[in-house]
């Protein structure tokens, strides 16, 4: 590829699930922050239906597909079932064009929460006791059966597939459990009842450079997770507060850091990822879930932790695309930001 011809980067957002809005605005934020001297930026957006748009104007699945296969990357920046888990990564896989962002594997297995959960704990990482339930166990579970697994209340039900916290309750007594795993059950065929963490939430985020390096970033705390968990309303509502850098013992730090390290190589990530822990008052460090394609507007909180050391919003979107070029065995040149690893090493 020559070195003075844009890259044709392909941004797809929205998404037939729901966080088709987040993926909306992050598709949004991408395009427009995309550096125009470099790349050339074409749009294509899933709607809630699941039918396609290029350029905001409907169009055809096949349409859609030529669209892709133009690019010289594609930007997958839908969150969610149908398009974090490995579903985009497969279309752009079988067009022969490189993506942003985790390989079909990674993202279908961290997507699914309970693989997530099995992985961890294979790599001696710490998870919380949990149960898995299909869509008709859990229209007859018993809370005293569960509690032999789970453990005592309270409990968090949530839906294997999801995110943005779309289907997730908070039980505190037997009485709450059907309410919680129809709403659970409502966004996906399976169910996982864990217990809840007794603990602060603070989630950091890796970034793979284009010489296959990965950068971790500052962590950061959510100071106001609602009922023991960071609800969908609290997420999106405007009234989020984070800490940043979250205040940390520093071998706490370098746990959390090892954590993310560790479930970003072995779930075989690949680009980027927000990877959510809590910590416990004894300073144990407990996995949440891993994020491969989180909030990518510019306020979100993988780009507000990089820019927090001085990684400008387009910079990182810059590594982004040269990262899943390179790694297709493509380039464009030198990368363009190799002064914010710089930055985010000197940082820690």
């Amino acid at each position: 590829m020559s070195t003075t011809e844009p890259v044709r980067v392909v941004v797809i957002g929205g998404g037939a699930n729901s966080e088709h809005e987040v993926g909306l605005a992050s598709a949004a934020s991408v395009a427009a922050a995309l550096d125009p001297t470099r790349y050339e930026v074409a749009r294509l957006t899933i709607d809630r239906d699941g039918g396609w748009r290029s350029a905001d104007l409907p169009c055809s699945f096949p349409e859609a597909a030529a669209v892709l296969a133009s690019a010289d990357v594609v930007f997958p920046a839908v969150h969610g079932p149908d398009g974090e888990d490995g579903s985009l990564a497969a279309l752009a896989r079988l067009a022969g064009v490189p993506v942003v962002g985790s390989p079909v594997g990674a993202g279908a297995i961290a997507m699914d929460k309970w693989a997530t959960k099995l992985v961890a704990e294979a790599s001696g990482v710490a998870v919380a006791p949990g149960a898995l339930l299909t869509r008709t166990e859990a229209r007859s579970a018993d809370a005293t059966a569960l509690a032999a697994t789970v453990g005592p209340l309270p409990w968090i039900v949530k839906p294997v597939a999801g995110g943005s916290s779309f289907g997730v309750s908070r039980v505190d007594a037997p009485e709450q459990l059907d309410a919680a795993l129809a709403e659970a059950s409502a966004h996906d065929d399976r169910v996982l009842v864990e217990r809840m963490v007794s603990g602060r939430e603070v989630d950091v985020a890796v970034l793979e450079r284009p010489d296959g390096s990965l950068v971790v970033g500052p962590p950061l705390e959510v100071l106001n997770a609602a009922d023991g968990f960071f609800d969908a309303d609290t997420k999106y509502d405007g009234s989020a507060r984070f800490a940043l850098p979250a205040p940390l013992d520093p071998a706490v730090a370098d746990r959390i850091e090892a954590v993310a390290r560790t479930l970003f190589t072995r779930l075989g990530c690949a680009g980027l990822a927000r990877v959510d822990c809590f910590v416990t008052p004894e300073g144990a460090v407990v996995l949440n879930e891993v994020n491969t394609m989180p909030g990518l507007t510019a306020q979100s909180q993988l780009p507000k932790m990089f820019a927090s050391v001085g990684v400008e919003y387009p910079d990182l979107l810059s590594d982004l695309v040269e990262t899943a070029l390179r790694g297709a065995g493509r380039t464009t040149g030198p990368a363009p930001s190799t002064r914010s690893g710089t930055a985010v090493e000197a940082a820690r």
